[in-house]
């Protein structure tokens, strides 16, 4: 229930932030262009909070948060006063009309260009691309690793941490070949920054990837490839110890180091979890070592649920986290403009890649299982809030983004179906006869339905 309320908060918020920004864009615009606003609304359906601003226009917080609008005086929808002729947005040139709609795909743009600045100033702590071997029998086998192995680039363009490899390799679905540039770990860490910065150490493989598929919701396209990324070992050492746990009923402290359970020794975190979850409700002898000293508890795990619904063995600990050595870490932070450099270039980059992956959808290149509606983005909403404030705005960027490219779409009803009238306007000088754009709006409201139910369909998938 917790988790719940924790994901419903921040997708709240985090739609709140994105739907003010796009809609500010439309208001804003349209107030340069002397159209009156009636009202700016965030949300539908029932008025939680409404105000009469001195321009005239009713600021309102509807009870749905799944969007806004901006009600502007146009007498396609009602009758306009003769005197009001002038600021009707229906009377306004063509070029106007097109930039009140555009202005609200542009504000997510530039809102995510501002988190993105805002993120590399604060500063990205993050881990370099390093694996330690590959899968047989996958695209990234041809690549054979005798020491850790450092991503430099992917399609030749240059890549930094896990992030950036995930985007360039989302971005590569459906290519037939990939190419990757790798070098060994020491001989970077030998390297200059000047040599490393033009890739002197690097050899680059040609991928083949014309096979290449992955499902999003069971696997990353990281380990789909074939890439096996280094993690520090996890020892197998209890940081914190929960309250009224099997592990505290049984003796168990911070800092004690688990040795064995039920005679079979462990030196890895994750064999230990495994033990655990099959042993629910047995009494387990386990070797704890505690300031240099070896002592036996009796552990009986409670019975729970597992991620998937299955009867588990729970201790309630937390393991310490391995500390990644030096040379793998790396701090995505710059000055202000490099900051500016670094948002426009990913903001562009993550534009491509909606544009892409919404290409290849249509292609069948990617699944329309990787279609995500409300529930996925509450959640993720809500993992990127407990990471802490960085992510969170990264995050918003990222959806930022995609609420730009969709909007921008030209599917009538949508800010893109809009433009792409106007634009025939523009072109022909005359107005698309308006029994062409009813039925327009009405294919493209069966086209919204039909993405939106099969984003539903497959966030419910998802949680089952």
């Amino acid at each position: 229930m917790t988790d719940f309320l924790w994901n419903l908060g921040s997708f709240i918020l985090a739609i709140g932030i994105l739907v003010t920004i796009h809609e500010y864009g439309h208001f804003w615009v349209a107030r340069r262009c002397g159209v009156k606003v009636e009202r700016f609304s965030i949300g539908f359906g029932k008025l939680l909070w409404s105000k009469f601003g001195k321009d005239g226009t009713e600021y309102v917080i509807a009870m749905i948060p799944l969007g806004g609008y901006v009600k502007m005086l146009d007498e396609r929808v009602e009758e306009v006063p003769e005197h009001l002729l002038d600021e009707a947005f229906n009377r306004k040139p063509v070029w106007q009309r097109i930039a009140v709609v555009a202005a609200g795909p542009l504000a997510n743009f530039l809102f995510a260009v501002f988190a993105l600045w805002l993120m590399f100033l604060i500063g990205v702590p993050s881990i370099k691309p390093i694996f330690d071997s590959t899968a047989p029998n996958t695209p990234a086998s041809v690549i054979q690793p005798k020491e850790l192995t450092q991503i430099l680039a992917i399609d030749g363009h240059k890549v930094r941490d896990w992030d950036e490899v995930n985007l360039e390799l989302v971005g590569a679905i459906g290519n037939k070949s990939l190419p990757i540039t790798v070098a060994p770990l020491s001989s970077q860490s030998q390297a200059s920054s000047a040599e490393q910065e033009v890739m002197t150490q690097g050899r680059t493989y040609q991928l083949n990837t014309e096979n290449w598929t992955f499902d999003p919701d069971k696997e990353s396209p990281i380990t789909s490839l074939g890439l096996h990324i280094y993690r520090p070992k996890f020892e197998p050492i209890i940081d914190q110890v929960t309250p009224k746990s099997a592990a505290e009923e049984a003796g168990m402290i911070a800092g004690d180091k688990i040795i064995s359970i039920n005679g079979q020794p462990y030196t890895n975190w994750l064999t230990v979890v495994k033990s655990i979850q099959a042993s629910a409700n047995k009494s387990l002898p386990v070797v704890v070592e505690r300031k240099g000293e070896k002592l036996t508890l009796i552990v009986t795990p409670h019975l729970a649920k597992g991620p998937e619904g299955k009867d588990v063995g729970v201790m309630g600990v937390a393991p310490q986290l391995p500390k990644w050595p030096e040379n793998m870490r790396i701090q995505l932070e710059y000055g202000i403009v490099g900051s500016l450099q670094n948002a426009l270039d990913r903001t562009w980059q993550l534009s491509l890649l909606s544009i892409k992956t919404f290409g290849k959808i249509f292609t069948g290149d990617v699944s329309v299982k990787s279609l995500s509606g409300p529930i996925s983005i509450a959640q993720g909403a809500g993992r990127s809030a407990e990471y802490g404030f960085v992510n969170f705005i990264k995050f918003l960027a990222l959806i930022s983004v995609s609420l730009g490219i969709i909007n921008l779409l030209p599917i009538p009803v949508l800010d893109g179906g809009h433009l792409m009238y106007y634009l025939i306007e523009a072109v022909t000088g005359k107005p698309v006869p308006e029994k062409v754009q009813d039925i327009g709006f009405r294919i493209g409201a069966a086209l919204l339905l039909m993405l939106m139910s099969v984003a539903l369909f497959n966030d419910f998938s998802r949680l089952s």
